[in-house]
């Protein structure tokens, strides 16, 4: 080779190594040690809570930010967390959302060295204390997300120095964070370069600036939940390019058909709980660009939905009109299109139009929607969430379509007919809730093997039998983790639930089910079965309850024998009432250290009550109808969270102890039908929550006296003090403070119940209601009650019970009241029973009880000593002669003998007893198996003898 040649080779290679100089990358810059130690400093400050579940679970977090993974002899920008400049290898951005982080971010924390950092992000932690005044050292700051920090405090005058350093923000997110010392002004200086601002859940307190919605480049606005935050934006020239508006349940104003029209860019807008919302059929006609709409409310708009306007929203994929007590049918729809026919059939109730063939979600449940569900709903191509649940829809279910659907709830309604065989098509299904139906139909478990990804399955409360196709052969599909059985014809434990190894949830309440509990039966969800409810069957044995995570356990209703079985050590609510077991309960049962029921009642359980139970850490004891004795627990310590005691129809005895004083949450006390003695409990007329104090026949004596405190039993609506040996003078000083028996009124029908975790625990009492003693289990919060009867009360009524409006019910029956009836009891006219009877009552019956008590089915005032004319009524008209015998001097109708005749009236002698219990008409309370009291809520229903000695316990002497 020449030596042309050779230099040339020479450049050539020259020229190449260069090149591949130039495109080979060069090592990253490691991390800054400054930074790198502020870091590890930072993250050293804070305590370390594990919140890993706990973040996967709420919040669908499944990856969270591991600061326990950083090591000082790792280049920090590898860190878990952590991102650095490419260049400069300073920190830009620390994100440590669910980190676990719990403690004060201090002033002085290294945190705000990092003098580089555009984006920190520290949400779903335990920050606390106030947000410092150095975070506006950040000037490069871009992104700021200290979401769901619940303890985190904003002050005014420190935030408003902030946000005027943060000129580069483009995101903001303070959800949740403490605000309620904050001014909403401080949001004046928000950077113009803001994107996204979400303010909400903050406690936000006053006016919104105006300048807050025509940010310019505003795209994302959420100040949800804050119902103190008010504002007014109804003509405002609003200009940003806004996409997203979140304004539930806050007390902002708009003119939502302005607003569609400005902000043409808007696609998901959302108004829960907005009181300012009322819906006209043209509401949403400017709205036409809206993909995502969320009106679910808790005020009730109420009236018809607007269904021409809002299937013109062809851009739709998102609807929720839930909770809003909307009435009618949705409307057919009869296409104008060739392209996509819809079957109409003839109805006023069908539109002709396009149905929303983009919407994938559809919520109306809780509402009082009406009518077939039309056949548009069964045929939309994306529909994924269908949830039309609570609502009064009937007709059959129609076969769906396609096989587009990942949650479907139709569950109480009136819907009936077959179970529709397109839902085992539905391959992508993960929730089906069909509960509370009338559907009749045969199904085998291994239908349902088909839906792979299935986690939840509610066919409870139809007609439905299911069956099993074989032992070896049935399955169901082991994605499963909620199944609700509840009524559905089976009489066996289904073999099919051994492939359930993730079973959180299991209910197969109210079947068939006889004999034993099956050994296999115990690997099903070994490790993560929390509830089961298998009561209501026809069990009589379980040897042992070997789930470890075992929290909710209610195994009621059935025909258990033998003696109490104990529990898992982490149950938190354990109901095994109406059964037949026997035997002491167990010390055993207080090593539950998280126990929040325990329902025991009607057994045949005797002994002692364990003392230790009144340590426990229980909210509701029950052990009513047993056979315990002995005395009350005597020691409550301070502190605990006790709402319901009921021991009543025990042999307990001794006095109430005052350790209860201690149990400042008590709404029901129970401790009837026993053998407690001593004073009235004068002390218990401090608590503030107390509804319902039975204390009838047991053997209390003495007079009641006079209250302590200023309100006593202000929130009391149920005070049954019967069968005692009371003395003295009713306590009209009582009856003057009951609050809770005036002008209580309520729109819907509810119940007393104690709201746990495991579920709702409904309140059981045992009260006289028109002259019969009847087991109430449930019982309405409107059921308001007074019985002093069978005592030995003197003196006169009140004239300021007339005060007691919301009464149902008042007995002072067998006592040795004097004086004349006030007309003042003419006040109440809610009043359904009056009991008088038995007592040395004199004078005329006041003609304003006729004139006023409408309301009242039953009325005694028997063995008195009134006279005059009987007054009349429409009502008082239905009372036959029982309500008034052995009075000598009343006359006129229904009685016998009018009033100017000289008649000498006999009476055969009877005692009391006997003439109470002879009446010749018995009313009774229709529904005792549902615990609805009729009378209250529906009207009366006039029963024969044979079926009320079958729902109602006659006491003697009553």
């Amino acid at each position: 080779m020449d030596l042309f040649s050779w230099l040339y080779s020479l450049i050539i290679l020259f020229f190449f190594f260069f090149v591949t100089s130039l495109s080979s990358p060069s090592p990253p810059p490691l991390c800054h040690p400054h930074e790198s130690s502020a870091l590890l400093n930072f993250r050293n400050s804070f305590t370390f809570y594990n919140n890993t579940w706990f973040c996967m679970e709420e919040y669908g977090i499944n990856n969270p930010n591991n600061t326990i993974s950083w090591n000082k002899n790792m280049d920090c920008c590898r860190w878990s967390g952590v991102t650095c400049d490419e260049v400069t290898a300073h920190v830009i951005r620390l994100d440590l959302t669910c980190s676990g982080l719990q403690g004060i971010l201090h002033s002085n924390n290294s945190l705000f060295s990092l003098a580089h950092l555009q984006s920190l992000i520290l949400s779903y932690n335990y920050f606390t204390g106030q947000v410092p005044l150095e975070l506006s050292h950040f000037s490069n700051l871009v992104t700021l997300d200290l979401r769901r920090n619940y303890d985190l405090k904003l002050e005014t005058s420190s935030w408003k120095r902030t946000l005027a350093n943060l000129t580069n923000l483009r995101e903001l997110f303070l959800r949740y964070v403490d605000m309620s010392s904050t001014s909403p002004d401080s949001f004046m200086n928000l950077s113009t370069s803001l994107t996204s601002l979400d303010l909400s859940n903050s406690d936000l307190q006053g006016k919104l600036p105006e300048n807050v919605l025509s940010l310019p480049n505003l795209q994302q606005l959420d100040l949800s939940y804050n119902p103190n935050l008010n504002g007014s934006f109804l003509q405002y020239n609003w200009s940003s390019p806004l996409k997203v508006l979140n304004l539930s349940e806050s007390g902002v104003v708009i003119d939502l058909p302005h607003l569609c029209r400005k902000f043409k860019y808007l696609h998901i807008l959302s108004l829960r709980s907005y009181n300012f919302l009322k819906l006209s059929p043209t509401l949403l006609d400017n709205c036409t660009q809206i993909t995502s709409l969320d009106l679910y409310s808790y005020y009730y708009i109420g009236g018809y939905i607007p269904w021409s306007s809002i299937l013109n929203l062809q851009q739709l994929t998102y609807l929720d009109l839930s909770g809003n007590n909307f009435i009618g049918p949705i409307p057919e729809i009869c296409s104008n299109s060739t392209k996509n026919s819809f079957s109409c059939v003839s109805s006023k109730h069908q539109l002709v139009g396009s149905p929303p063939l983009n919407l994938k979600s559809l919520y109306l449940y809780e509402n009082e929607l009406n009518g077939t569900i039309p056949s548009w709903l069964y045929s939309l191509p994306s529909l994924q969430y269908l949830d039309l649940g609570s609502n009064k829809f009937s007709g059959s279910i129609q076969e769906f379509q396609h096989n587009s659907l990942e949650h479907l709830s139709l569950s109480s309604n009136k819907l009936q007919g077959s179970f529709p065989r397109s839902i085992f098509q539905q391959v992508n299904l993960t929730d089906l809730y069909i509960s509370s139906n009338n559907l009749s139909d045969v199904l085998q478990f291994d239908q349902f093997s088909k839906l792979k990804k299935l986690q939840t399955l509610s066919l409870s409360n139809n007609s439905l039998s299911l069956v099993s196709n074989s032992k070896n052969k049935d399955t169901l599909p082991n994605t499963l983790s909620y199944l609700f059985l509840s009524s559905c014809g089976i009489s066996e434990f289904p073999y099919s639930l051994r492939s359930l190894e993730n079973l959180i949830y299991l209910d197969l309440s109210n079947n068939q089910i006889e004999g034993s509990v099956p050994q296999w039966l115990w690997n099903v969800g070994k490790y993560s079965l929390f509830s089961l409810d298998i009561s209501h069957n026809s069990l009589t044995q379980i040897d042992h309850i070997p789930w470890k995570n075992l929290a909710i356990i209610n195994l009621g209703s059935n025909r258990l024998q033998g003696h109490l079985p104990i529990p898992p050590p982490y149950t938190s609510f354990f109901s095994i009432s109406n059964n037949t077991l026997d035997g002491e309960i167990s010390h055993l049962i207080c090593n539950l250290s998280g126990l929040q029921l325990l329902d025991l009642s009607n057994n045949n359980l005797s002994g002692n009550i364990p003392p230790c139970l009144g340590n426990s850490s229980l909210f509701v004891l029950d052990l009513h109808k047993n056979k315990l004795h002995g005395i009350i627990p005597s020691h409550f310590p301070k502190g605990n969270h006790l709402q319901v005691l009921n021991l009543n129809e025990n042999q307990l005895e001794g006095s109430l102890p005052k350790s209860l004083l201690n149990c400042k949450w008590l709404e029901f006390l129970d401790i009837g039908n026993n053998k407690i003695n001593g004073s009235f409990p004068w002390w218990l007329e401090s608590f503030s929550y107390l509804q319902v104090l039975i204390l009838r026949s047991n053997r209390f004596q003495g007079p009641i006296g006079n209250p302590k405190v200023r309100h006593p039993f202000h929130n009391l609506r149920i005070m049954d003090l019967s069968g005692n040996e009371f003395t003295g003078h009713l306590p009209q000083k009582y009856f003057k403070n009951f609050l809770g028996m005036m002008n209580a009124t309520s729109h819907y029908l509810s119940y007393m119940q104690a709201n746990l975790p495991g579920g709702n625990y409904y309140e059981i009492s045992s009260l006289t209601i028109k002259g019969y003693y009847a087991e109430l289990e449930k019982i309405q919060t409107m059921l308001i009650v007074i019985d002093f009867s069978r005592n030995n009360f003197t003196g006169e009524i009140p004239e300021l019970l007339g005060k007691l409006n919301s009464l149902k019910g008042l007995n002072f029956s067998h006592n040795k009241i004097s004086d004349s009836i006030p007309p003042s009891l003419g006040n109440l006219t809610n009043l359904e029973w009056l009991d008088l009877s038995s007592n040395k009552l004199v004078g005329k019956i006041p003609s304003q009880l006729a004139a006023n008590l409408n309301q009242l089915q039953f009325l005694n005032l028997s063995v008195n000593e009134l006279d005059g004319l009987i007054p009349r009524s429409r009502q008082f008209d239905t009372f036959t002669n029982d309500s008034y015998k052995k009075n000598l001097g009343l006359c006129g109708f229904p009685i016998s003998e009018s009033c100017n005749e000289t008649t000498t009236h006999q009476f055969q002698q009877e005692d009391d007893e006997e003439h109470v219990n002879g009446f010749d008409w018995k009313i009774v309370l229709m529904g005792f198996g549902s615990g609805m009291v009729i009378g209250i809520s529906m009207g009366y229903m006039f029963l024969s003898d044979k079926i009320i000695d079958g729902l109602v316990k006659t006491v003697k002497g009553e």
